[in-house]
């Protein structure tokens, strides 16, 4: 099966051109066609005279221009209810997160990002990319602590995510058993929302953050922006993390389940009172990190992503 990837893809995409690159070493063939696609979020591939697209953007629908021209449009955020995605060539992907590239980007695209892209964005991009952990498939290791983090954004137009995240906070701070770490970052604007009181001062680069999370006990995952899957919730899971998790608001292509592979509560009742449980049932905490490994390790790796893509073009 030969892949020809036709554009340059962003380190949005960079899970997948990873994947791409350990199942069946694609080809690139700059395409004038899909020029304008370059240093964005999707990855335009063909096989076998056939076009796939993958999407890695907020939900915000399907870019029409590739839907149009694919046989296959796969997101990584098919948002329930949006009519852009309830379309036959519209297929959903399991949770990813972007990861550092660098090497395998540049020997796949040769010189052509140097003659491509502008040059501040070819700089920009492969910042980015050395901001992102390089990928491990993880082993299991259990990590029972009391220590918890939390580090996240105050949304302007997602109120009610910011209420979950700010009671979570909240309650873990309060938990006589936590040791908790972080907080809700700083705006630029200033406009924190009345959550100023769960501020934190400090910024955490991605490698720390992700090595700060593989020892908290808990990781609270909840719908981003527009109902997008948080980078945060695959990451975790490949480290072995105890996710607490509010429903998902985009199709998966299976979800992990409830008391097995992770812990689903539905309203913010819930939130203070599963983390007391969590907090005092090791037997039951250690069960749901292993499940949700589990569960990545099943459906979720680069490559296992990138064999469930490519069996639609057999």
């Amino acid at each position: 099966m030969k892949v020809i990837i036709h554009n340059i893809s962003n380190y949005y995409s960079s899970y997948y051109l990873h994947g791409l690159i350990k199942v069946h070493e694609p080809h690139f063939s700059a395409s004038k066609e899909f020029s304008s696609f370059n240093n964005r979020g999707y990855i335009v591939f063909e096989i076998n005279g056939k076009l796939g697209v993958i999407d890695n953007h907020d939900p915000i629908g399907v870019n029409e221009e590739l839907y149009e021209k694919s046989d296959f449009y796969f997101v990584t955020n098919k948002v329930k209810g949006n009519p852009s995605y309830e379309r036959e060539k519209v297929f959903p992907l399991f949770p990813h997160y972007p990861i550092d590239v660098r090497s395998s980007y540049l020997k796949l695209f040769g010189l052509h990002p140097f003659l491509k892209l502008r040059p501040i964005d070819f700089v920009k991009e492969l910042y980015a990319q050395s901001l992102r952990p390089l990928y491990n498939s993880e082993q299991f290791q259990y990590h029972g602590s009391n220590y918890v983090f939390f580090s996240g954004s105050i949304w302007k137009k997602e109120p009610f995510a910011n209420q979950l995240r700010a009671t979570f906070i909240q309650a873990c701070k309060d938990h006589p058993m936590i040791n908790f770490e972080g907080g809700f970052v700083e705006r630029k604007d200033g406009q924190h929302g009345g959550y100023d009181h769960l501020l934190n001062t400090k910024k955490y680069k991605p490698r720390e953050f992700a090595s700060l999370s593989r020892q908290s006990r808990i990781i609270f995952n909840n719908p981003a922006v527009l109902g997008a899957v948080s980078w945060r919730l695959a990451e975790s899971q490949n480290l072995g993390s105890f996710v607490l998790s509010f429903p998902f608001d985009i199709h998966l292509p299976k979800y992990p389940l409830h008391g097995e592979e992770i812990h689903m509560i539905n309203s913010l009742e819930e939130i203070s009172e599963s983390i007391d449980y969590i907090m005092k049932n090791d037997s039951y905490h250690q069960k749901i990190s292993k499940g949700g490994k589990l569960f990545f390790d099943k459906y979720c790796t680069p490559e296992k992503q990138i064999n469930f893509v490519l069996n639609y073009f057999q």
